[in-house]
């Protein structure tokens, strides 16, 4: 039985208040239009902004002892959940783990990290020797990807 893949939105970061309510880490941009949280087991009543973050409270979750408990958690939701994608549009949990290939077809190592120094994303690629090369997530270095695998423009690779 194949379980579906998950997507991390949120890392609980401490109680906030004696009443249950969690301070969050957001990675998404709109927590509020999802209820249920790993697996069912949280249940999002609501959600606003907060200082450094947001402020959630969970059905599941009665005062600040619980909410103290849940420090670490991260809240994840199906990767079916998420909007639909338009043409060109990626989600990073969609890239990493991902086989990377030469334009050849050629193994080159599995998508690692991605960061944004500010001008766009960047892939970290680590081959099977343990080196790591970056390249940008643009159409010139990276012209084609899906689900199975991303190809990297030959100028691109560094060996």
């Amino acid at each position: 039985m194949t379980s579906e893949k998950t997507v991390t939105l949120a890392a609980v970061i401490g109680a906030h208040g004696i009443a249950g309510e969690v301070r969050l880490k957001v990675f998404g941009d709109d927590l509020a239009s999802y209820k249920s949280f790993n697996g069912g087991t949280l249940t999002l009543k609501s959600v606003r902004t907060g200082s450094n973050g947001a402020i959630a409270r969970f059905a599941e979750v009665p005062d600040r002892n619980a909410a103290e408990a849940l420090r670490g958690t991260t809240l994840t939701v199906p990767r079916s959940a998420l909007p639909p994608l338009g043409e060109g549009e990626y989600y990073h949990a969609d890239l990493l783990g991902l086989a990377a290939v030469d334009e050849s077809g050629a193994a080159l190592g599995q998508v690692v990290a991605i960061d944004d120094y500010g001008a766009g994303d960047v892939l970290e690629i680590e081959m099977a020797d343990g080196k790591r090369f970056m390249v940008p997530m643009n159409a010139a270095a990276v012209p084609e990807w899906n689900a199975e695998r991303l190809v990297v423009a030959e100028d691109f690779i560094e060996r």
